[in-house]
């Protein structure tokens, strides 16, 4: 596994020959051994058609290829940070909360509308997240960033999910969400916008919530 975390804000990362990373820009803090920074036009494993949806967007993140023999140690913003393993499984997750991921993963890039239907994308409008989201699939471990710390929160077909939109983070396993109407006593004393829509997430699977309503 690439990554160790170092603190709540700082992962390590172990870089080999024949293998690479890919960070955000401007994440990198310091490195020892034998590693090169290049920047990535192709958008990862998922290549030009995984930047061409986010691009449309607006929303492609810019990435670093990160190749070599060495560590390196990665964090951005004071923001705090947290590793995801997937073994198989597509994480759906934001481009701007990427800090860094393994590259043997493959990158895309899915409607919001086909995930979550209609509502799918109000909730995009409503998080400030836009309509695409990324996804990153297979085995390997990917670092994303937070306000406040992440945790994690279990979906079972039994126990649907409720997460404030502005505090969802990424999800993975067999889950969908739908945008629903919240009204209730924050509204009526008069609190922000926000709390008027919950995300819920139902099936089988994980949502990573941070504890903030803060955007990046």
């Amino acid at each position: 596994m690439a990554f160790r975390e170092i603190n709540s804000k700082i992962v390590e990362a172990a870089v080999a020959p024949g293998q690479r990373l890919f960070s955000q820009r401007g994440a990198m803090l310091a490195y020892r051994g034998e590693v090169s920074f290049t920047p990535d036009v192709q958008g990862g494993q998922g290549g030009w058609t995984s930047m061409i949806g986010r691009r449309v967007a607006g929303e492609a993140a810019p990435l670093m290829r990160v190749e070599g023999s060495g560590t390196v140690l990665f964090g951005h913003g004071g923001h705090h940070v947290h590793v995801i393993r997937l073994s198989g499984d597509t994480l759906y997750v934001e481009a701007d909360r990427l800090l860094a991921f393994e590259g043997g993963l493959r990158q895309g890039t899915v409607f919001l509308g086909s995930q979550g239907g209609v509502m799918g994308m109000v909730r995009g409008q409503v998080a400030g997240q836009g309509l695409f989201t990324t996804t990153l699939q297979g085995d390997g471990a990917v670092a994303v960033m937070a306000h406040g710390g992440v945790f994690e929160v279990p979906v079972t077909p039994q126990r649907p999910v409720h997460v404030d939109p502005q505090a969802y983070v990424a999800h993975h396993g067999e889950v969908r969400n739908r945008l629903s109407a919240a009204l209730g006593w924050r509204e009526m004393v008069g609190r922000g916008s926000g709390e008027a829509f919950q995300l819920e997430l139902s099936g089988n699977g994980t949502v990573y919530v941070q504890a903030s309503e803060e955007k990046l």
